[in-house]
């Protein structure tokens, strides 16, 4: 009986003093991180709390789904506008480099928005209101599974991927864009609709918002946007192996936080360039909110790791699916 008691507790003891490594080793750069972030609004205790409780343990499922494939692991994050995702993907990419020592590549799927030139056009072929970026239409698809592609290759070719600046609503030039030198061992795929399910038919006729009530009275607008979702967006959504999602308490939730994302953008870029006011932001919210509020149901069915967020913006729980 002693024996056996044993066997089950050794396995126990060294993942823990595996994750007391980790901790010890990944400290410093993890603190430095969340005050270049400007994570101010928590003490050092709760962001330390966050690192044992809900960063390491992630990191270390992640690296056991990576050693479990034996090549190229991606994984989708997803959340609403504002939950934080930059931050937790950022916090990921320093444990796994620190500590794992894996070649780790972080992607936005905002960074595939198609260009303000092609979202003129759309807008004035299809509807006006495909010139906001955001909903699904609005990324350029090809590009990102072109990007997932060859790093899937087996012989592999040094690429590089667009850059979106959000302060002009335009993808940069292509000589500031993202050099991909090696081949990533761990991609993670961040952006708020990352994983989204399309709705029914029956779903989308009446409308969540006055957006949709007095711009889009013919279900045009959504309609494209949900057919994209069913074949586009599932194409490549199939291509990564894992989701995590960031599940926020509700849809007001997501102006908050935008509008807190938006002041930080303006202290950070000390800039004349264009940022969004209060009134903006509320417009422009309302285009994401029907496949944020579908995500809500869908998401945690789907995703291998849920993380639940208090009205405080912290992550509170973590669940592993898988």
């Amino acid at each position: 009986m002693l024996e056996l008691m044993m066997a089950s507790i050794i396995p126990l003891i060294k993942r823990n003093e595996k994750a007391v490594d980790c901790f010890l080793k990944v400290k410093k750069d993890y603190l430095k991180f969340l005050n270049k972030e400007k994570i101010f609004d928590q003490s050092v205790a709760t962001k330390i709390a966050s690192l044992r409780r809900i960063y390491i343990p992630m990191s270390f499922w992640i690296e056991n789904k990576y050693k479990k494939k034996g090549k190229t692991l991606f994984l989708g994050l997803s959340g609403g506008q504002g939950s934080g995702k930059t931050t937790v993907v950022g916090i990921l990419k320093i444990i796994l480099k620190k500590y794992f020592k894996r070649k780790t590549h972080v992607s936005s799927i905002d960074d595939f928005y198609k260009t303000l030139e092609e979202r003129n056009k759309i807008s004035s072929i299809i509807h006006p209101l495909f010139k906001t970026r955001g909903v699904p239409g609005t990324h350029d698809t090809n590009l990102i599974k072109k990007f997932f592609g060859f790093i899937k290759k087996k012989k592999f070719k040094k690429f590089k991927l667009p850059k979106f600046d959000k302060s002009i609503d335009d993808r940069l030039n292509e000589k500031y864009w993202f050099n991909i030198k090696e081949r990533p061992e761990i991609v993670i795929f961040e952006g708020w609709c990352v994983g989204a399910k399309p709705q029914l038919n029956s779903l989308l006729k009446k409308p969540i918002n006055i957006l949709e009530k007095y711009e889009d009275k013919d279900l045009i607008w959504r309609k494209h946007a949900n057919e994209k979702l069913k074949k586009e967006y599932k194409n490549f959504f199939a291509m990564i192996d894992n989701f995590i999602f960031m599940k926020i308490p509700n849809f007001n939730m997501v102006f908050k936080w935008r509008l807190l994302q938006e002041r930080k953008l303006k202290k950070r870029l000390r800039t004349t360039k264009k940022i969004m006011l209060y009134g903006q932001i509320k417009r422009f919210v309302m285009f994401y909110q029907r496949v944020t509020l579908q995500m809500f149901k869908d998401m945690p069915k789907i995703a291998s790791v849920v993380l639940t967020l208090n009205n405080k913006h912290q992550i509170y729980k973590i669940r592993f699916k898988n």
